[in-house]
């Protein structure tokens, strides 16, 4: 078996693969964040981490002698491979993954939280990627479009250019943020997309037909996407705006579904011009989608409508929406990478 820990910023995960890439088991703990607010301090979730640490272990290892089974162990220990990466949870996983690596005396692998997403997605999509792809990572914590090559396959490596990225907040961040200021929990992004879902009912009727349905809401999605505009200047991104924008939509009194839509649309339009400036100017179209954000289905068929058109001829990938968001399992694969080949 082969074990991966990831500790990010609300999320603490562990997962266990075998050496055919299966999924043995995982355990993955939210941290909790307060009603009403938008986030936790790095301290606080470093807290959480020591605290969930204990129990997510003790719960992956309830069947008896897996941890005679271990052969190798990998952790994020940063949250992107860069030089400069440095955030405080991911010492909570990096000390227990040390510690338990000396304790069993089995190699450790260091790797990022943003290779762990790319591993996932590549362990979902298989060899149709290739060795070079682009891929977008969006989260509660990046907003990038990358040039990805596989660098070293044992251990896994990635070789990694960033393209474009958010110059203010992140695309995860005004999700939150815009589901935190109608009212809904932290992380919002399943209620603000349950939010926007609910636009198709409500203007087209109950027992309007499909078609229907869909005729308006195309028109709804068209009239929608002017609220909240894109701001995209070459590769760089800005959401800033957008948050204003929703914020004073919801002050006016606008519908809390029409805002949500508005959200989502800002999203899939400023994701949509800058991976067409990376498909034109790089040539390749094959593109990987990871983090939280994309594991949003609307974005997902709003992408595909768009990139996959003739006229533009990408090919897109996403991770299973399970494994979008944040998770152990791409980390364990990278321990796998130790002895086998991608």
């Amino acid at each position: 078996m082969f074990l991966g820990i990831d500790t990010s910023c609300y999320t603490t995960s562990l997962a266990l693969v075998d050496d055919e890439k299966n999924l043995i088991d995982e355990k993955r703990m939210v941290l909790p964040v307060a009603i009403g607010t938008q986030g936790l301090r790095q301290s606080t979730a470093l807290f959480y981490h020591l605290q969930n640490l204990p129990v997510a272990f003790h719960e992956l290892f309830a069947a008896q002698k897996r941890e005679e089974k271990i052969k190798a162990i990998a952790v994020s220990a940063a949250p992107s491979p860069r030089v400069d990466a440095y955030l405080p949870v991911f010492r909570a996983g990096l000390s227990v993954a040390e510690s338990i690596s000396a304790c069993l005396g089995v190699p450790l692998v260091k790797t990022s939280h943003q290779e762990g997403h790319l591993a996932a997605g590549i362990w979902h999509c298989g060899e149709a990627l290739g060795k070079e792809f682009l891929a977008f990572h969006l989260s509660g914590g990046t907003t990038e479009l990358l040039l990805v090559r596989l660098h070293h396959v044992q251990p896994l490596r990635f070789e990694i250019k960033i393209l474009g990225a958010s110059q203010d907040i992140h695309a995860g961040q005004l999700v939150d943020r815009v589901g935190v200021a109608l009212g809904f929990p932290f992380p919002a992004g399943r209620f603000l997309e349950n939010l926007a879902a609910q636009a198709l009912p409500e203007r087209a009727g109950k027992s309007a037909g499909h078609s229907e349905m869909k005729k308006d809401s195309e028109k709804n999605e068209l009239k929608i996407e002017v609220l909240i505009p894109s701001s995209v200047k070459g590769y760089q991104m800005s959401f800033s705006g957008a948050e204003t924008r929703a914020k004073d939509m919801i002050k006016k009194g606008i519908a809390p579904w029409k805002i949500a839509r508005a959200v989502e649309n800002c999203l899939a339009a400023t994701v949509e011009k800058v991976a067409r400036k990376g498909i034109s100017e790089t040539g390749l179209t094959k593109v990987l989608f990871v983090g939280g954000v994309m594991s949003n289905q609307y974005l997902r068929h709003r992408l595909r409508k768009r990139l996959e058109h003739p006229a533009v001829g990408a090919r897109l990938f996403f991770a299973d929406p399970a494994y979008s968001s944040d998770n152990a399992a791409g980390v364990a694969l990278v321990a796998r990478s130790l002895f086998y080949p991608w």
